[in-house]
Order: structure tokens, then C-alpha cells, then sequence
């Protein structure tokens, strides 16, 4: 992700010049999209507090990060400074902050669904787990299990567990994704409406293509493509022989009559993403990448005719996965050398994940 992360940054300047004509065209987006309200995420607190009981956990507790935004609204990085929220089984959620840090936690608590919510501030030379810890005992969790949002820290998970050693930690993925990978009709909406852009997106710069142009080049169309339909997005453009490469490649590439160019990724919208690859040829394709494409095709239909409700999500993959090793191109990871898919919403990819043991992850037997 390092090498792909250079080479998005590198492509990342605009474009000199004028527009090419099919970018142009391209109008913005943003009306379409609307904010989820604090009414929505207040729904969720609600979710996640059914699916602790049904866990047996007692609280969860969610660091900066999408599972945070997603819950509360507010928007925070980690750093090695603990922020937090607390979602205990009765009554409201608390937070613990900085102190330096407090007047910018509550203004990011004015507009969303914990209006009411207790904040306790540590020094710099104080604990925060401590915090965390007398918070949960003040509201009677003294013993039990809490769980910690899957991307937090170690450092701060096991500082927690030092701070109450009297508490079983836990993981708090059932709870969190159980809840993120479900979307109502508003998430599906906004997810929808990145997509349709990233496709419009994709087609402006495609018309746009000439011979000799660079990664970099393309890039910058994209960027301009995203810019005027009124969203933050961004691609990975790979070139000829390094389009087999799911993530990609930094080397230095260039486009010819006849090769193979992939984009790959998307935008957000409303804090929701896209995530669309698209292969194509410029000028002429040969026999041999027609009929590559063809058993793509037929994989991905395959995929998607398996994909029912109750159906394993390994059975999913294994369904495309089929097609393209009876192709000729197998066995297993040899040539289609990542999984079929995964979900999609505030990140660009979450949980579930269609492949064999769900990534490894908390629940094998997770259907679709």
C-alpha cells in the first residue's frame, strides 16, 4: 500500500491546460447527495447496543476512525493520545479527550446524536485509561467484558485492560461491523451515487486518452473528472503488463496504441465510497485479451448468480473462482491471485469479505 500511496501522491497535481472537452462536460454531483442526519446515527447506538447483549458484552469502546464517524459524526485521528468513546449497556455513551483537546470535542458534539454525553479530560502527565475505567465502574461495569473497536491500538487496548484488570477485553467486531456491514436505503443511496460518479468519471477519461500519456497524466484527469462532479476521489492507473497486478505497480508506465489500461478505485460521497475497476483497451484489443475479458465476464457473473441471501460467503468466490481455473488459468490463487470481493461503505473495503475463512475473520460461518 506504501508504493501504491507514492504513486497516487505523485499523479495527484492538476492537470496544465484546458480541460479535455469529455471532462469538461462533466457536472457536479453534490445536490443528490445528502448528510446522514444525527437522528440516523442515534439508530445505531441503539443497533449496536442489541447486537452487545446478544455478544454478552458489557461496553464497547471506539479510538478515532471510521467506526467512530460512523456511530457519532465525529471525525478523529489516532495519535498516541487516547480519544474515545465509550457505548456502555445502559444509558448514554462517554468520551474520554485531552484536556487541550476538550473544546474541540464538544464542538463536534453540538450536531450530533450524543448532545448529552459526559466528557472527562486528562492532563498530560495523567492516565487516560484510568478515565476509562472509572467511567465504566461509575456505571456499574466493574467486572465483565468490553469490547474495543478493531482498528484501535494495541498500546491503548492493553493499557485499558491494565487500568481494569477486573474486566475481560474483548473484540468489539461483531458489534461494529455487524452493524456497518447491513446499509439502510440511505447508505445504499450515497453508495450508488459515488458509484454512478466514479463511472462517469472513468468514461470522461477514457474519451480523454491519447498515445504517450503517463500514469501521471491520467491520474490528473481523474483528479479533474472528480472535481468537477463535486467529489474527493482518487485512482491507481496501471499500464500493459502491470494491470495483472491487483494493487498495482510504481513504475514508470506510459500508454501505447494496443495496451491494456486499468483504473481502479473511486470517491466519497457524503463520507461513503466507490470502489470500481475498470479495464479497457486503447485502440484495438487482440484475440488473446478479448477472450481473457470474456472469462472475466463469465467470473463475474458466476459471482453474482451465487451471491443469495444464506449463501456462504466463500461459496461466492468459489463460484468465480471455478471459472477461471476450467479456463485454463489455475489452480487456486495462480493466476486470479486475490479473493472474488469484499464490502463496501465508509471504507473502501470492510467487512464481510468473500473468500474462504472470511478473511480470517470473527465469524467463518458469516453468510451473505
Amino acid at each position: 500500500m506504501a508504493r501504491l500511496s507514492a504513486q497516487r501522491s505523485r499523479g495527484a497535481a492538476e492537470a496544465s491546460g484546458p480541460l479535455p472537452a469529455s471532462i469538461a462536460a462533466l457536472t457536479s454531483m453534490r445536490d443528490r447527495a445528502k448528510p446522514i442526519t444525527a437522528d440516523e446515527r442515534r439508530a445505531r447506538i441503539e443497533n449496536a447496543k442489541r447486537l452487545r447483549a446478544a455478544q454478552k458484552i458489557d461496553a464497547i469502546i471506539l479510538a478515532g476512525g471510521t467506526s467512530l464517524n460512523y456511530f457519532t459524526g465525529i471525525r478523529w485521528g489516532n495519535s498516541e493520545r487516547l480519544f474515545a468513546v465509550v457505548i456502555p449497556k445502559v444509558g448514554n455513551p462517554y468520551i474520554v479527550t485531552p484536556a487541550f483537546e476538550e473544546d474541540r470535542t464538544r464542538e463536534q458534539l453540538v450536531a450530533g446524536p450524543m448532545a448529552h454525553t459526559d466528557v472527562a479530560v486528562y492532563q498530560e502527565d495523567e492516565s487516560p485509561f484510568e478515565r476509562v475505567a472509572q467511567g465504566l465502574k461509575d456505571r456499574g461495569i466493574a467486572t465483565g467484558r468490553i469490547g474495543v473497536e478493531e482498528t484501535t491500538k494495541f498500546v491503548f487496548t492493553d493499557s485499558v485492560g491494565g487500568a481494569a484488570p477486573a474486566l475481560h477485553v474483548t473484540s468489539a467486531t461483531p458489534i461494529t461491523a455487524g452493524c456497518r456491514m447491513i446499509k439502510d436505503a440511505h447508505e445504499v443511496d450515497l453508495i450508488r451515487i459515488a458509484c454512478e460518479a466514479t463511472l462517469k468519471c472513468y468514461e470522461a477519461v477514457f474519451r480523454a486518452l491519447q498515445p504517450g500519456m503517463t500514469q501521471n497524466d491520467v491520474t490528473a484527469l481523474v483528479d479533474g473528472g472528480y472535481r468537477r462532479l463535486g467529489f474527493p476521489g482518487f485512482v491507481s492507473v496501471q499500464v500493459g503488463e502491470y494491470t495483472a497486478l491487483p494493487h498495482g505497480s510504481i513504475t514508470p508506465q506510459t500508454i501505447r496504441e494496443g495496451t491494456i489500461i486499468m483504473l481502479d478505485d473511486g470517491c466519497q460521497v457524503e463520507g461513503y465510497t466507490s470502489d470500481i475497476t475498470r479495464t479497457f483497451v486503447l485502440g484495438k484489443a487482440t484475440d488473446k485479451m478479448k477472450r481473457v475479458f470474456d472469462i472475466v465476464h463469465q467470473a463475474q457473473a458466476a459471482g453474482l448468480k451465487a451471491a443469495r441471501p444464506g449463501a456462504p460467503l466463500e461459496s461466492i468466490d468459489a463460484a468465480s473462482r471455478k471459472v477461471v481455473v476450467d479456463a485454463g488459468y489455475g489452480p487456486g490463487y495462480k493466476f486470479f491471485s486475490h479473493r472474488l470481493g469484499h464490502g463496501m461503505g465508509m471504507d473502501m473495503h470492510e467487512w464481510p469479505y468473500l473468500v474462504k475463512n472470511n478473511m480470517f475473520g470473527w465469524d467463518k460461518a458469516l453468510t451473505a
